[in-house]
Parts: C-alpha cells; sequence; structure tokens
C-alpha cells in the first residue's frame, strides 16, 4: 500500500473518539417515516447538514422530496462533494437516514432503542448498524482525507436519502429521476454484507410486500354462531397461503444467501378491544422475497386465488392489497469496474478474497441496476439490523472507513 493510504488509516484511527461520539449522536434523533406513524427524516437531516458543513466538504447540496404526511412536507436527501484529481469520474456512497421503529422496548434489554451505549466494543441503538455505521464511516473517511489535505483520485459523493426502509419512493428514486446520476459512475451502497466483510452483493430478489383483510361478522364471544369470526379464518388463511407459497415457488439459487424464496407473515393489526368480542376483521402483512427465475405477477395471481377459495369456503369477504412490490433487475456484472476496485481494496487492505453473490434483502441498489447503473452492495455487520439490542461494532466504523478512502484514492 501507498504511504498515504498507512497516513489516512492512521487518521482515522486517530479520530475514533469522535467518530463514535458522533455517530451516537444521530442515534438519538429518531428518523422514522409516516407509515410506521414517524415524522420523517427532516431533524436527523438537518443535524447531518451542520455536521457535514463544519467538516469542508466542497459542496453540500439538499434534495427535498413533497410528501404531506410529514410534519415538515418534506423528505430531505442529501449529497455531499469532495472534488477529485479526476473530475470525470465519482465514487458514489449511498446511506439512508431513516430507520425502522424500535419494536417491543422490552426486549431492549441493555438500553433504550433511541438511548445508545458503548459496551464491549459496540454501539448498541435503533439505527446503530442500519445504516448509522455505514453512514459515518464514509463521512469520516473524508474528514481524515480533508484533516491530512489529500485529495481523492476521483471525486466522493455522499449521498444520504430517505425512505429507503419502505420503499425510497421519496428517497433514491427520487434522486434517479433527477438525473443526478450517470452509468459510468461507481456505486457503492453499504446497506448489507457479512461479519467479515468477504461478501460484495451484486443481485437481489424481487419483493412483494401485501396486507390480507379478511372481513367476517362481529358477535359476542359466548354466541360465536350469530358471527363469522375473522380471526379464526384469517390465521387460516394466513397458514393456507403460507403452505401454498413455499410449496409451489420451491427452487433455490445458491448464488443468494438464502438461496430460497421466502414467504413470512409478519405484521399483526389490532382487530377487537375485550377478550369477548368475536372480531368481525382481520389484517395480516406478508413480506416475501422472490428469486429473479419466478414472475411476481404470477405469484400474487396464486394469493388471489387462494383467497377466493377459501371466500367460497368460509363465506368471509377477503381483500388483498399490494403495499410494496419490485422485480429485480439485472444484475449488475462480476467484471464491472465498482466490483474490481472494491474486490482490489479489500485483497490490499484486509487481505481478503471476496465472495460474489445475491442476497434476500432489498437495497438501493436495485434502483440503479434498473437505470443500467452496475451499483454493487458491501459492508461489515453481524446483521442485527431489525432486531432487539442492534448494534454495530467499533472496529466495523473504522475498518470500513479504511476501505471507502481507499476506493477514493486508489
Amino acid at each position: 500500500m501507498s504511504m498515504n493510504a498507512e497516513k489516512v488509516f492512521l487518521e482515522i484511527d486517530r479520530l475514533r473518539d469522535e467518530m463514535i461520539g458522533t455517530f451516537m449522536e444521530f442515534i438519538r434523533v429518531p428518523a422514522i417515516g409516516p407509515e410506521n406513524g414517524g415524522d420523517g427524516e427532516s431533524k436527523k437531516a438537518d443535524k447531518l447538514v451542520k455536521c457535514l458543513a463544519s467538516m469542508g466538504f466542497d459542496r453540500v447540496e439538499r434534495h427535498d422530496a413533497p410528501d404531506e404526511r410529514v410534519p415538515s412536507k418534506k423528505r430531505p436527501n442529501i449529497l455531499a462533494y469532495t472534488l477529485g484529481e479526476n473530475a470525470s469520474e465519482t465514487l458514489w456512497i449511498v446511506t439512508h437516514m431513516d430507520v425502522v421503529p424500535a419494536g417491543e422496548e422490552s426486549l431492549w434489554t441493555l438500553t433504550k432503542p433511541f438511548e445508545p451505549i458503548v459496551k464491549d466494543g459496540k454501539v448498541y441503538g435503533r439505527g446503530s448498524e442500519d445504516n448509522m455505521q455505514s453512514m459515518f464511516a464514509s463521512i469520516f473517511a473524508v474528514k481524515a482525507l480533508k484533516n491530512l489535505r489529500i485529495k481523492p483520485k476521483r471525486t466522493v459523493a455522499l449521498c444520504f436519502v430517505s425512505d429507503e426502509e419502505m420503499g425510497s419512493e421519496y428517497g433514491i428514486r427520487y434522486l434517479i429521476k433527477k438525473g443526478l446520476f450517470r452509468p459510468s459512475d461507481l456505486v457503492v451502497v453499504p446497506d448489507g454484507g457479512n461479519a467479515d466483510g468477504s461478501f460484495i452483493e451484486i443481485a437481489e430478489k424481487s419483493a412483494l410486500w401485501f396486507r390480507t383483510r379478511v372481513f367476517g361478522k362481529q358477535t359476542h364471544a359466548s354466541m360465536p354462531s350469530k358471527g363469522l369470526n375473522a380471526h379464526r379464518i384469517g390465521m387460516q388463511f394466513a397458514l393456507a397461503l403460507d403452505k401454498m407459497l413455499h410449496e409451489k415457488y420451491f427452487e433455490k439459487d445458491e448464488c443468494f444467501d438464502p438461496p430460497e424464496n421466502t414467504f413470512e407473515p409478519t405484521k399483526k393489526e389490532k382487530n377487537v378491544d375485550a377478550v369477548n368480542i368475536v372480531p368481525g376483521e382481520d389484517v395480516t402483512y406478508f413480506d416475501c422475497r422472490i428469486l429473479p427465475t419466478y414472475d411476481v405477477k404470477k405469484v400474487f395471481e396464486d394469493i388471489e386465488d387462494t383467497a377466493k377459495d377459501f371466500e367460497r369456503k368460509t363465506g368471509a369477504k377477503i381483500s388483498i392489497e399490494i403495499i410494496h412490490e419490485s422485480t429485480a433487475p439485472k444484475p449488475t456484472p462480476a467484471n464491472a469496474r465498482a466490483v474490481t476496485m472494491l474486490e482490489q481494496a479489500l485483497k490490499q487492505v484486509r487481505g481478503i478474497r471476496p465472495i460474489i453473490g445475491g442476497i434476500g434483502g432489498g437495497t438501493c441498489a436495485a434502483y440503479f441496476r434498473e437505470v443500467n447503473i452496475p451499483a454493487v452492495v458491501w459492508s461489515t455487520v453481524d446483521e442485527t439490523a431489525h432486531q432487539p439490542n442492534e448494534y454495530a461494532k467499533i472496529e466495523n466504523l473504522l475498518n470500513d472507513a479504511k476501505i471507502f478512502a481507499y476506493l477514493a484514492t486508489n
């Protein structure tokens, strides 16, 4: 490695305490989308703009997407540029400001979700791994270069988006529609990975999220024959869907992790307020991640057919509503420049020969691939995202910052 690389890595290590402190400040600011009862990302974005301004980025832009559902009426997206020696080439590092809700707080056994703590080399708090770790690894990689007055080889553009957790309509998709990116850009989305940083993601599955509503007839629980128990039918229907989907769509593709389709019943809405009421309505949600070999529309047709069959058998009415649907774009080619640059960085900095493959989760990279921009996904994570006691390892924060700095300067 070059002498400059060694200097940058030492500077990142020197910034360790500042990185952790700033990282924790931002975990304290919830950024939850309106679909999950939150006010959006504006408070976090306002704080982030001030933070970036203090670090001497060459240009900071804000692109707000209108959204009447949040108090600010906007969903912020921030771009921070550091100009490089080669102005014609841009390295984008794309992270997201929004987080998922805390979930059941009693399951957070070490701290409250938005009151971060450091314990055993880890920072605990909601959003720590998803996606604040990568956000601040990218920010402090650039800060280290600025402190040392090292100009990157190519322009580095940090992109901080809203709405990633709920479909990206107000985030990266909004920015792509504005024409801010070029097919020649190098795009890294550090929003997935594995524990040793050896996995580079170049493909994702299709996604289908839907809501089932079962309508029966509410009545007193002591006289069930006078009603139609939507909760019982809803449970039976969810199990029947689960069975049908797994039995019919059983193929595997070992290039993906996990290699199979996943069909998970997830959220359950409240039905009645008292234990002695037979519910007249039952609402359940599914999250399905589907291999590219299958047609998402055909999967949904089978779901609707199962609902019609249950209507005939039970007398209940069942509606199915799509919450989010995306068809997997073509994978990023394994020999794309962003892939080979990241492979080289991992070999030089960490001595890793990475594995290249696909994942079941969804990231901003899919929307770049849709417009033929070959994005890659990579980071070093223990995969605690969306869980109680979510954490980010401080070691990962530092080491990933070094990879980003290497990508910027080599």
